[in-house]
């Protein structure tokens, strides 16, 4: 089978790259919590600031604050979906988790993204999808379902269909905004779209924490130090990493090897947190890993080889 293009190997391994950096926030996220008792939304609106704060100064230091001005004038309504949709998908998966549990939430709204793009964009380029294309497909969600399963507690919540419906939703919104942001990405850098989508997505969640109980801050110091490490690197570079990779991948590749995220948050807590690998994990973890290598070939993408993004004037 043939390979792809350099440039669509490199996209894939920046998405994969974004989704470690994902991977590792559930750990920062708990480690936090051993501290200070902030609730997810409250500890994702930091995030979201932290990551606005860190992508404008770096925007005002390389003295390219005007091509943010120039993407929010020329794609106002598409630079709102990315940002209000990021933040709404995370919202959705954070409520479900306490519903439903971590486990179906993972598996609902990580594998329904794949599914629904792969769908979509067979409709819309008219042709069906080629077995070594649904294989990949089927390994990576069964490796989905086993590594999740596997590294947590069966139990549901106390709202199973209501938190079945909101993994859906979270899953479905991280469709769509992969698509609108990987649309943008086409048209600007990658740097300037996290920007633009952090900053809408800080003044989507800092109004929420009116609803949230229990402190908004925090004086601990090595809470303060993973707060700083999800803004810069799970969400500031991480969105850059996958905004870049979505300018030569198609979303339904990116959503599928965004899978790599659960992975990397098993090894983690194998390695770290001395939780244990079962049988089940590890073949979940290596089927994962073999799906999204084989999404390194162009006849089992998931979705179209997409050709070279070419900015425009003073997006570079």
């Amino acid at each position: 089978m043939p390979t792809s293009s350099p440039s669509h190997l490199r996209g894939l391994a920046e998405v994969a790259a974004a989704s470690v950096l994902w991977g590792t926030g559930g750990l920062a996220v708990q480690l936090i919590r051993e501290r200070e008792a902030l609730s997810p939304v409250t500890i994702s609106a930091w995030r979201m600031v932290i990551a606005a704060a860190v992508l404008l100064v770096a925007l005002l230091l390389l003295r390219r604050g005007g091509e943010l001005v120039d993407l929010a004038r020329t794609r106002p309504w598409q630079l709102l979906a990315v940002g209000v949709g990021t933040a709404a998908y995370q919202g959705f998966y954070f409520v479900s988790v306490t519903q439903v549990g971590v486990a179906v939430s993972t598996v609902v709204s990580l594998g329904v993204a794949p599914v629904l793009l792969t769908a979509a964009e067979s409709v819309r380029y008219r042709r069906t999808p080629t077995r070594s294309r649904l294989a990949v497909l089927a390994a990576a969600l069964t490796g989905l379902v086993l590594v999740s399963v596997a590294g947590h507690e069966s139990a549901t919540g106390p709202a199973p269909v209501a938190g079945v419906l909101l993994a859906l939703a979270s899953g479905t919104t991280y469709a769509l905004t992969t698509v609108a942001g990987g649309s943008i990405s086409r048209q600007a850098s990658p740097l300037v779209l996290t920007s633009g989508m952090s900053l809408v997505g800080a003044v989507t969640l800092v109004p929420c924490l009116a609803l949230v109980d229990g402190p908004l801050v925090t004086d601990d110091p090595a809470a303060v130090a993973w707060l700083l490490y999800l803004g810069a690197l799970t969400m500031a570079l991480a969105y850059v990493l996958l905004y870049s990779g979505l300018r030569v991948v198609a979303p339904s590749t990116a959503v599928t090897a965004s899978l790599v995220e659960p992975v990397t948050a098993a090894v983690v807590a194998a390695v770290v947190l001395s939780e244990a690998l079962g049988p089940a994990a590890v073949v979940g973890i290596l089927l994962v890993l073999g799906a999204v290598a084989g999404l390194g070939r162009a006849s089992t993408a998931a979705g179209p080889v997409l050709p070279d993004a070419k900015a425009p004037d003073g997006y570079g």
